[in-house]
């Protein structure tokens, strides 16, 4: 049995059907206020107590798994839809089209990630389509250079030349032969992107250049949190272990994808 896997889909499938279910209820309404009842802690009626607006937090963080997952997924279909062409492009044509894709690599990884997204949301404006687009332009070169440094190997195999001896030109055969057998791997460098787009998608609402109010969001509930520590620490605690178990669920689910996936691996005993 594949523990990893099965641990890590029974997590992350926890997460999708919290954020699913958010968007067609929650224990109490969104824009329920209740100066009287704020930073309550965990109680029978607020389960995981209330914020300094008296808002549910519970309610919160149902909602936040939606915004936040809902723009990690975005952010790396976005990254996924463009650069894997793009792999595909470049292991299929050799010569200077995989020389610029990689160069063109090079440049966008010499920033760090987080700093290369918080100087996009800064020039696009805060936003959750801002957060989109800055995470899932670096997704755009880690898909690529994954994609790539699959398919060159498949160029060289014999169904290939076959279908190269057949006239079929490198668009078809990268469509039809050559992405089929590469989708494991890109399956498996899925997960482990959500995982990371999820911690910049975090980070950037915390510090405010992502998801914006009243829309809730898990970085925008740890950034409203930070000062009021000392009065409900709980305000922080649930947020960020919601965040940390949502990326261990994606880590295991790629790594359990990755034993399962790889018909090659060595068998452990």
């Amino acid at each position: 049995m594949n523990r990893r896997l099965f641990f890590g889909a029974l997590l992350a499938g926890a997460f999708v059907a919290m954020a699913v279910l958010s968007l067609a209820w929650t224990p109490h309404a969104l824009d329920h206020l209740s100066i009287a009842e704020r930073l309550q802690p965990p109680n029978l009626a607020h389960w995981l107590g209330t914020d300094h607006l008296g808002r549910d937090v519970l309610s919160l963080l149902m909602r936040g798994a939606a915004t936040s997952l809902g723009v990690a997924a975005l952010a790396v279909s976005l990254g996924a839809l463009l650069g894997v062409p793009l792999g595909l492009w470049a292991a299929a044509r050799a010569g200077w089209p995989d020389e610029l894709l990689m160069r063109g690599n090079d440049i966008v990884f010499a920033f760090p990630p987080l700093l290369l997204a918080v100087l996009l949301t800064t020039a696009l404006g805060p936003g959750a389509t801002s957060a989109i687009l800055a995470v899932g332009v670096f997704n755009i070169p880690v898909f690529a250079r994954v994609a790539r440094g699959l398919a060159l190997p498949l160029w060289q195999c014999e169904f290939v030349q076959a279908a190269r001896s057949a006239g079929k030109g490198h668009s078809r055969i990268s469509r039809e032969h050559v992405l089929p057998n590469l989708a494991s791997g890109l399956v498996v460098q899925l997960s482990l992107q959500l995982s990371l787009a999820l911690l910049a998608e975090t980070g950037l609402s915390y510090i405010g250049l992502g998801t914006q109010p009243p829309q809730p969001s898990w970085g925008r509930m740890l950034a409203d949190a930070q000062t009021l520590t000392a009065l409900s620490p709980t305000l922080a605690l649930f947020p960020g272990l919601a965040v940390a178990l949502a990326v261990l669920a994606f880590h295991l689910l790629a790594a359990g994808l990755r034993e399962r996936l790889n018909p090659h691996r060595e068998e452990q005993p």
